[in-house]
């Protein structure tokens, strides 16, 4: 396999190619119209017009670079989850360059068992939804795929790397392809208002992780040594101490949260997930969120074993406010836009619960889900824009109605996905949710029962959302009609992946297993407080403690006697009354201690008080 930097940069390569190559393209057209005799007047204005046409229509040369760089890089994911040896927690296809030696900072890239399938996952929706860009027409489109291409680079940077100061510049790099995504093309009313509100919730969390990431470097180079590193296997063998751990805890787990987003950092949800493209947000959605969980999984745990067990409840709590919340806001949502974007909040609560119950089965069970909700969520939200369009552009469930009167194929893949969300038994969320809940149930009960009303609630909103659409009587501005091949070609081959996981998800635990059990360890040994340490010896009169091993329970001045008189036997080949008590289990103690006494006389000749080895 080429090296993981092919991997990460393709994308935002091709996105620059084809801004450059639309950008030669126009100022040759430009060059040659100057050349040409002076048209008139209502010529320039259909040139105009027809440049502005090809400019802004679908399929223009930066959508159909950025759509073969995205499928390239799909098809190099799928090599890399072939290759992956599974059984193993290590890394694999590294990449180690030092990058600031100065800070101790490394151009460090791997695959682990955490992240190959969410590398996946990344490129699949990122194709599918550069295809379904390339369907409709954009204005500026070589700073439109540009930003989209930079965005699937930051992603996979972030899942990739295996640096803390190179993750956190990948975490940051992010938000800035999606302020111009969100702000340049957003839609209308709102669309600065959300760009400015998801702005600030990222940018606070990214100081807050920018503060805890500079602080463990500094932290752990102290004990080490004062060779300060931000490599995560360096950091793991330089533990921080309890408190340390704890404060650090709470700044990574403000970021993460805001990303994912949860209960209550998730006040930019709501206006962003308006304001954004369909396009855009299928990936945000399907995928941006999954960072967070996975550096909660990757980082947080590994790094702070101690706080993440300290804080477990607390987290626990913020997970199970987030899918009753959820699950009711989605409940009373009318916009299918809200009401996918609010079982998201619902779901990622279910993947912070299987993450904090810090045990391989949650654990596996979150990294499993992550890869699930990413296959639902994305084509659910095209399947909101396709009823958006048969619907009068309208998001409105209360508008829409009857669209699967004359859309059977629409309607079968709108029920399969909605089957999925609601994790049917029989499909891969429905693994999942098992595996958090059991995890869950060994480590707090109360939580576990109370968490399984979410998976009630997920029927209610997922069924109400396809009911109200594609049934009911049809709506004063429906117009129903089949979806299209191209539209086809955006879904199927999501379905086609969700179908494979619900037949075989023991592709992705078996791959994932070793990677997940090295992760929670710590955090898991940290929830124990260690034994006290056994007596190195306790009172002779405790029966109990007899071990007879040759009367040391007798008192000090008969264990001489005893073991002269167990030497004289020993030669004649006769057992001793010592030698019988030692082979005593300890129900039989007492004897035993009767025994070692006899011995301690018939050696000094006079019986003596016992005494406590000890003394």
């Amino acid at each position: 396999m080429p090296p993981l930097s092919i991997l990460v940069w393709l994308p935002a390569a091709c996105g620059l190619l084809g801004a450059l190559l639309a950008l030669t393209r126009a100022a040759s057209g430009a060059g040659a119209a100057a050349a040409a005799p002076a048209p008139s007047a209502l010529e320039i204005a259909a040139q105009e017009k027809a440049e502005e046409s090809a400019e802004r229509g679908a399929w223009c040369v930066p959508g159909v670079i950025a759509l073969i760089g995205s499928v390239i890089a799909l098809g190099l994911s799928i090599g890399y989850i072939a290759d992956f040896k599974a059984g193993t927690h290590g890394l694999q296809h590294v990449t180690d360059v030092v990058w600031i030696a100065a800070l101790g900072i490394h151009y460090k890239l791997g695959v682990s068992g955490l992240n190959v399938f969410l590398v996946g996952l990344t490129t699949l929706l990122f194709a599918v939804a550069t295809l379904a860009a390339n369907m409709r027409s954009w204005e500026r489109p070589r700073l439109f795929y540009f930003n989209f291409m930079l965005a699937e680079s930051a992603v996979l940077g972030a899942f990739l790397a295996q640096d803390l100061a190179l993750f956190v510049a990948f975490f940051d790099l992010m938000l800035i392809p999606f302020y111009f995504l969100i702000g340049g093309w957003g839609r209308e009313p709102g669309r600065v208002k959300a760009t400015i509100k998801l702005v600030i919730y990222t940018l606070v969390g990214s100081l807050l992780m920018l503060a805890a990431a500079i602080a463990t470097g500094v932290l752990a180079a102290q004990q080490g040594g004062g060779h300060i590193t931000f490599v995560l296997s360096s950091l793991q063998a330089l533990p921080l101490s309890k408190g340390s751990q704890e404060w650090i805890f709470l700044f990574f787990a403000a970021a993460f949260l805001v990303k994912m987003p949860a209960f209550p950092l998730h006040g930019w949800m709501p206006d962003g997930y308006r304001a954004m493209p369909i396009e855009v947000l299928m990936v945000f959605s399907g995928v941006l969120s999954k960072v967070g969980a996975y550096g909660f999984l990757a980082i947080v745990l590994p790094l702070f074993p101690q706080g993440a067990a300290h804080f477990q409840t607390l987290m626990l709590l913020i997970a199970l406010v987030s899918i009753l919340y959820g699950s009711a806001i989605a409940f009373t949502q009318t916009d299918a836009r809200l009401i996918a974007g609010y079982s998201s909040v619902a779901q990622l609560g279910f993947i912070t619960l299987g993450i904090f119950s810090l045990n391989p089965q949650g654990a596996q069970g979150a990294l499993l889900q992550m890869v699930n909700h990413g296959l639902v969520v994305a084509p659910l939200l095209f399947i909101v824009a396709l009823l958006s369009h048969r619907a009068g552009g309208s998001e409105d469930v209360r508008q829409m109605g009857g669209i699967a009167f004359r859309a059977p194929v629409l309607a079968s893949i709108f029920l399969i996905v909605s089957l999925a969300t609601l994790a049917m038994p029989g499909s891969s969320n429905f693994v999942g949710e098992f595996l958090i809940l059991l995890g869950v149930f060994k480590t707090k009960l109360a939580i576990a029962v109370i968490a399984f009303t979410g998976v009630v609630a997920a029927s209610v909103y997922a069924l109400r959302l396809f009911i109200r659409a594609m049934h009911n009587r049809v709506g004063s501005g429906v117009k129903s009609r089949e979806m299209t091949l191209m539209d086809g070609a955006v879904l199927v081959p999501v379905i086609a992946v969700i179908f494979f996981f619900a037949l075989y998800p023991q592709l992705a635990l078996h791959r994932s297993e070793g990677s997940v059990k090295a992760a929670v360890a710590s955090a898991h040994a940290a929830l124990s407080p260690p034994a006290p340490a056994v007596a190195a010896a306790e009172p002779a009169a405790t029966p109990s403690t007899q071990t007879g091993s040759g009367g040391e329970a007798a008192s000090t001045e008969g264990a001489q006697g005893a073991t002269e008189q167990q030497s004289s036997e020993a030669q004649s080949g006769a057992p001793s009354e010592t030698s019988e008590s030692g082979t005593a289990t300890q129900s039989e103690g007492a004897a035993g201690s009767a025994a070692g006494s006899a011995a301690g006389s018939e050696g000094e000749g006079t019986a003596q008080p016992e005494r406590s080895p000890l003394k």
